[in-house]
């Protein structure tokens, strides 16, 4: 039998959204405690995947959006949709939900 390749699904955000995986919490504190998955809070901080052509404005020109793929970003704490990609979540949020990008 034909075996079939597994297809993997892609998004590409449209205007000036960006698609953006959230960071990973520390999950042991420095005391040695172990934070369950329900004491956790959400992070405002991710890694940017995919980025939207830009807001397209009245007379035709477009503004880009200020950040690139691999990117981290500090966003909104309540901003955004969050979606699930092949059991992997992600958010899409529009550019002017983005505080500031982290330079390491």
């Amino acid at each position: 039998m034909a075996q079939q390749a597994e297809k993997k699904l892609t998004l590409k955000p449209l205007g000036n959204r960006v698609l953006a995986q959230r960071l990973e919490q520390q999950e042991t504190l420095k005391g040695g405690i172990i934070l369950p998955d329900s004491a956790k809070k959400k992070q405002e901080t991710a890694k940017v995947v995919a980025v939207g052509p830009g807001r397209k404005l009245d007379d035709g020109k477009v503004i880009p959006v200020p950040v690139n793929v691999g990117d981290v970003i500090l966003m909104d704490k309540y901003s955004g949709q969050e979606v699930t990609i092949d059991d992997e979540e992600y958010m899409i949020l529009k550019g002017d939900d983005i505080i500031a990008i982290i330079e390491q």
